[in-house]
């Protein structure tokens, strides 16, 4: 079963139908079949960027389940230094915390896709191992990659 990573971003455009990045990831989500899972952290901060509109906690709390998205917390002490390190190794990209905790997960679960606006820091992230993560929403044609 193929699995992907979730960042904030694409979790936030996909409830905003005024975000640059609404159809992009409504067409890439909406058809996909498999799991999709992401980090507390990135709940955490998702919640407050959509706690902007009223019905945006409920609308998030609703996707969550209906997509029956997987949620891992990385807040242990080992963890929070992992995420640590890699702030501090990415820091001129930069690297926030929820980022972090999205790589460790593509290293703990050994997930190698991930979905993500943030094509700038996430095509320089790399996983301990050295594996790059492949952005799911630079593909076209649901799963085939683009030719370059």
């Amino acid at each position: 079963m193929r699995t992907w990573l979730v960042d904030t971003g694409p979790l936030v455009a996909y409830l905003d139908a005024g975000d640059p990045g609404h159809t992009r990831v409504v067409d890439a989500l909406d058809p996909f079949v498999g799991q999709l899972v992401t980090s507390s952290a990135v709940v955490t901060e998702t919640m407050h960027f959509v706690s902007a509109g009223s019905s945006g906690p409920r609308l998030l709390a609703e996707f969550f389940a209906a997509s029956r998205m997987t949620i891992h917390d990385l807040c242990r002490p080992p963890e929070l230094g992992e995420a640590v390190r890699l702030m501090e190794k990415y820091e001129d990209v930069p690297m926030d915390f929820a980022d972090a905790t999205l790589v460790l997960l593509a290293e703990a679960l050994e997930i190698d896709e991930i979905a993500t606006l943030d094509r700038r820091g996430f095509s320089a992230f790399r996983t301990r191992p050295g594996r790059a993560l492949q952005l799911v929403l630079d593909e076209t044609g649901h799963g085939k990659r683009r030719r370059r």
